[in-house]
């Protein structure tokens, strides 16, 4: 499969940039300003935008150490294509060796609990540091990527890490994503030409099929309501610790 070559009309995808810009323009004047990536098509759009228009908003990433080798790739196209604008945060080794220690190399497949403690250790502790005294973080989070996103808002007050949460393209289509990457001739990665639509760490995600939801290849072995990292869990907000039946 290739990634999707939608036909949308240009007046609405004008509107989309439009309305996008405006809200990286107002996370730009709360400095500073951080935009977090995982290279996946909607944080390239992101990217895209804001080098494209030279706003005073700082990127970066984490390297969660499990990451497919078609990410490393994107990785390096964007460095060609923007310099390097993107900083990368790494997972602290010892707690990396203590979690392998206890758990396993894989033991995130035996239970909810331990692949949030898998994600606590290789993507909270490394976002904790990289959004460390920030005002603002930017995100490409879309409201139909999975039923913990739908009621997402533009512009969130994230009360845990005292910051404003901005979600520029939270009411995007998948369909218009695609057309902004092929329009601008984005890089991207090239896991989205062959079923995947979401791109995490690559023992955590898997291709899918036509017709399923574009979150299900991620953390396949759970249930919706519970497939998130942590990254993006809502104050207050519990995932149910169960598997699908």
């Amino acid at each position: 499969m290739s990634a999707p070559n939608p036909n949308i009309d240009t007046a609405l995808l004008d509107a989309r940039e439009a309305s996008a810009l405006a809200v990286l323009r107002e996370a730009a004047a709360e400095q500073p300003a951080v935009f977090s990536t995982s290279f996946g098509a909607e944080d390239m759009v992101i990217l895209d935008l804001i080098r494209r228009h030279g706003l005073d908003i700082a990127s970066f990433t984490l390297d969660t150490g499990r990451l497919n080798e078609e990410t490393y790739a994107v990785m390096q196209a964007t460095e060609a294509r923007y310099g390097k604008v993107v900083t990368t945060y790494f997972p602290d080794a010892a707690a990396v060796a203590a979690l392998v220690a206890k758990n396993g190399i894989n033991g995130f497949y035996d239970s909810v609990e331990n692949r949030k403690e898998c994600c606590g250790v290789r993507k909270m502790q490394p976002l904790a540091k990289a959004l460390a005294g920030k005002k603002a973080w930017i995100t490409g989070l879309r409201a139909s990527q999975s039923v913990t996103r739908t009621d997402t808002p533009v512009r969130e007050w994230d009360e845990a890490r005292q910051l404003t949460k901005f979600n520029p393209i939270i009411d995007w289509s998948e369909a218009e994503v695609w057309a902004y990457i092929r329009r601008h001739d984005v890089p991207y990665n090239k896991l989205h030409d062959q079923f995947f639509p979401s791109i995490g760490c690559a023992p955590c995600t898997r291709a899918i099929t036509p017709g399923e939801d574009v979150r299900a290849g991620r953390w396949w072995w759970e249930n919706p309501e519970s497939k998130e990292c942590g990254l993006h869990v809502k104050d207050g907000q519990v995932s149910p610790l169960k598997f699908k039946s």
